[in-house]
């Protein structure tokens, strides 16, 4: 399997563990003495391959016993290197068997099945991910309820899917979700029908005092349209011209009503520059036409007189 295609997957299995088992970083991993010893005899960085197999913090323990069982195989080759590596950087969990009443560490089947499920019941309460390279104690954690388990096989660290009993919890978990997302619009619209009933009941007595008024029936909506389109609707005129019109009509009728008639002027005449000999004829014209017309009252007077 390719590599990213393994991330992927690992940590859609680690989102579902988180969601189902309530996981969370840092993630307590659980490691045997077989686990670390093959760490180390394969060069590998150990902590960085869990945070990247996992996709998160890691804080890694062992057991009392793992550790006793490392200084039992002191003289293979690469364990002398892993007990270092296990005081300096692994945090200790006590298991409770201590050299004192147990003098040969137990087998890693016995303790770490005592530390990940102490009460016997198939659950992991405390949230472990084991590291075991053993075969026949993984088969035994299977058994137990959100383990996530890890191994090392050809150099190289694989996770293992998950186990049928953790697959049965999730998906009987899922079913109970789904459920309960059901119920709840139900008995929302249930207590949203007491309420109305409440209201009902309530407002009864005041319209009984006030006197029985039959309700408004509802008007239909009318289908169509009920206005004209605004785009082909005239602009309304502004203010601004109206008030500039209204003084001009208002002067316009006054003088209708008064009886004013003022003419219409024309354009003006241009004043053209006349020579003195067009004045002098001018002025001799003027003087013949007043001759005439003294004469003409002249002969009118003397008519007069003699009758």
């Amino acid at each position: 399997m390719p590599r990213a295609k393994r991330a992927k997957q690992y940590r859609k299995l680690m989102g579902q563990f988180s969601m189902t088992f309530g996981f969370r970083e840092p993630y307590q991993v659980l490691i045997d003495a077989d686990f670390i010893a093959e760490a180390n005899k394969c060069k590998m960085d150990l902590i960085p391959r869990l945070e990247g197999i996992l996709h998160g913090q890691v804080k890694p323990l062992i057991t009392q016993c793992s550790m006793r069982h490392l200084y039992n195989r002191k003289s293979e080759p690469g364990v002398e290197a892993a007990i270092e590596q296990a005081k300096a950087h692994f945090e200790r969990r006590r298991c409770g068997h201590h050299p004192d009443e147990y003098p040969e560490p137990l087998s890693a089947l016995e303790c770490v099945c005592s530390v990940v499920d102490p009460k016997d019941n198939g659950v992991n309460k405390h949230r472990y991910i084991c590291a075991i390279n053993d075969e026949e104690l993984r088969a035994n954690l299977r058994q137990i309820t959100g383990t996530p388990l890890l191994f090392i096989r050809r150099s190289v660290m694989i996770m293992e899917p998950m186990a049928t009993v953790s697959a049965k919890a999730r998906s009987k978990d899922e079913r109970s979700k789904f459920r309960a997302e059901l119920k709840t619009p139900a008995s929302k619209r249930k207590r949203e029908d007491e309420d109305d009933d409440d209201e009902k009941e309530g407002s009864a007595p005041s319209g009984a005092a006030t006197g029985a008024e039959k309700p408004e029936k509802k008007k239909k909506r009318s289908h169509g349209q009920k206005e004209p389109n605004p785009l082909a609707v005239k602009k309304k005129k502004s203010k601004s011209s109206s008030d500039e019109q209204g003084p001009k009509t208002s002067k316009a009728q006054n003088a209708t009503v008064m009886g004013e008639s003022e003419p219409a002027e024309g354009p003006k005449r241009k004043r053209r520059r006349k020579h003195k000999s067009q004045a002098t004829a001018t002025s001799d014209e003027a003087f013949g036409a007043a001759g005439v017309a003294g004469n003409a009252t002249v002969e009118v007077s003397t008519v007069g007189g003699d009758d």
